[in-house]
């Protein structure tokens, strides 16, 4: 059985990989495992619909191209189910299909993004941090993120520095959840604009702004620069 059980001491979001390719598989698991990501990986639609009742997953990577079902109706199964079940994780569609009525017929049916073949990893990581993002905004519950004197409760949108409400602006809360999920790892600049601003070409000044609008806010402790790279959100006790 072609299955990468996910590790109990890496970060807790768990991602389902639906990919028929044993070599793209294990690939895939390798670079999600690495940068943090839980891996659990399947090649044919119905071990993907069994691992997904059974491991509940923050974000399903689907290929459409499988060798028993078409992707899509994993798409609208997985949709049909009840949203506490599991209807409202995020999906995101990878597959050498680029017509765009394809594309189309995935994202109507629930699909949350689309990532075609062949993928830069980076283009890939940045879009499953955003779809876990949205997934937990829809789903207003876990996680909740603390470091020092900080909870950010990303469900509920409500975030506290010693007790106290922090007023955000829209894109400092974005930057701010990008960050948290993230917690102790350098989030590069691309990736950040990528996540907040739609695109990594977006004028690097605009992130530069919100950072320093954010961190006066949050403290030099906790949002710090790796300079040349990315930001980081500290992990404190």
């Amino acid at each position: 059985m072609d299955n990468a059980q996910p590790d109990e001491a890496a970060d807790p979001a768990t991602v389902l990989i639906v990919e028929d390719d044993a070599s793209l598989n294990a690939a895939l698991a390798a670079t999600l495992k690495a940068a943090g990501f839980r891996p659990v990986t399947a090649r044919t639609a119905a071990e993907g619909l069994r691992w997904f009742a059974h491991y509940a997953p923050d974000l399903v990577l689907l290929d459409l191209g499988l060798p028993d079902r078409d992707g899509l109706s994993v798409i609208a199964e997985i949709r049909g189910r009840d949203p506490a079940a599991g209807g409202r994780t995020p999906i995101v569609v990878l597959s050498a299909r680029n017509a765009e009525a394809m594309k189309v017929q995935a994202l109507d049916l629930g699909a949350d993004d689309y990532v075609g073949k062949p993928f830069g990893v980076e283009e890939l990581l940045a879009r499953l941090r955003a779809g876990l993002r949205h997934g937990v905004q829809a789903r207003g519950s876990a996680p909740v993120v603390k470091t020092g004197d900080l909870v950010a409760d990303l469900g509920a949108r409500r975030v506290t520095k010693a007790g106290e409400a922090l007023k955000l602006s829209p894109k400092e809360y974005d930057l701010l959840v990008e960050l948290a999920l993230n917690l102790g790892r350098t989030v590069s600049h691309k990736d950040l604009l990528r996540a907040v601003w739609g695109s990594e070409s977006a004028d690097i000044q605009y992130l530069r702004v919100y950072v320093g609008q954010l961190r006066a806010k949050l403290g030099e402790a906790l949002l710090v620069s790796d300079p040349g790279v990315g930001y980081r959100l500290e992990e404190l006790k």
